[in-house]
């Protein structure tokens, strides 16, 4: 079998161009993918030869973790799930190329255990399934600790302020340098850094990936705060240690969700207790997917690109 793909040839060069796949297994499933979405995170660091040493990583590559389709076919033992249609985190199933993530292809082959059933009408939106269990796994990380301060307002930042505040307690602050995403927020405030004069926050959560804002954050916390990363870096981290020992700060890393946070997440998609309006900005046609990476990696208007796989062979 062959499938359509974007494959990061080497940094800053995409192909859309065939891959071989691996043969089904007796509980993979092929899966017709319909809409596949762009990191803005760890896409942009493959794709601008920035990512740190990383298990797997080389190129060619298939990039890509959020992929949304349809089972057309399937191994003897997972026969009934054929005509689902799925969510599917990424596939290793390829011969020719790496699969370090690899969901950006017309068709992949899976583990039936990798992939989770989804209703139809998410559509396009299904693609935004692993942010929000990452936005969940990082609170749920801290034991039921939501954010009161999230630096950044993409769409990470937009789905952990949606979760604070479904969580029930004061509505978090947000801050966005770039005035051009500083609107869009839903029940709570998004400010420029320097507008803030708080230093009392209890939790705060940086996915901005920018490494050298640690000193800044800790000099906001109250005694005794956590500050959980959950964005990625590409540049060492440092503080000042005594200001973090008088407030005997606390610094937690929130990595890629665990199969608890997809099922609450589905969960709350499901009921709509998690909205998912307005975080998919763009949308390109699978056959432009050099542009579509280059718009989603350099407009700063593009919150979530979603590449549209239906018109591909």
């Amino acid at each position: 079998m062959d499938s359509l793909a974007v494959v990061l040839e080497e940094p800053g060069r995409i192909a859309l161009r065939k891959v071989e796949l691996k043969p089904l297994g007796d509980t993979d499933l092929l899966v017709e993918i319909a809409w596949s979405g762009i990191s803005t995170g760890t896409e942009r660091l493959l794709w601008s030869g920035r990512m740190p040493p990383f298990p797997g990583l080389g190129y060619p590559l298939v990039p890509g973790y959020e992929s949304v389709g349809r089972v057309v076919d399937a191994g003897a033992s997972a026969r009934g799930r054929i005509g689902e249609t799925v969510f599917v985190p990424g596939s290793a199933g390829f011969v020719d190329v790496r699969g370090l993530f690899g969901g950006a292809a017309r068709r992949l082959v899976a583990p039936s255990a990798r992939v989770v059933g989804i209703a139809k009408a998410l559509a396009e939106r299904g693609v935004l399934i692993a942010l929000a269990a990452t936005a969940q796994h990082a609170i749920a990380g801290g034991a039921g600790a939501a954010p009161d301060l999230i630096i950044g307002h993409g769409v990470l930042g937009r789905l952990l302020a949606r979760l604070a505040v479904i969580a029930g307690g004061p509505p978090p602050t947000v801050w966005e340098t770039n005035p051009i995403r500083a609107g869009g927020g839903l029940g709570y405030e998004v400010i420029a850094p320097e507008a803030d004069t708080r230093r009392d926050y209890r939790a705060i959560y940086d996915v901005s990936g920018d490494s050298k804002l640690l000193g800044e954050l800790i000099s906001r916390l109250a005694r005794g705060g956590e500050i959980v990363l959950a964005g990625f870096y590409d540049q060492p981290l440092s503080f000042d240690f005594p200001p973090a020992f008088m407030r005997e700060a606390r610094l937690r890393i929130a990595a890629e969700w665990a199969p608890e946070d997809l099922a609450v997440t589905l969960d709350l998609i499901a009921t709509e207790t998690l909205g998912l309006e307005g975080l998919i900005t763009h949308r390109f046609a699978a056959a432009d997917a050099d542009e579509a990476y280059r718009v989603a990696f350099t407009d700063p208007t593009c919150l979530k690109m979603a590449l549209d796989w239906s018109a591909a062979a």
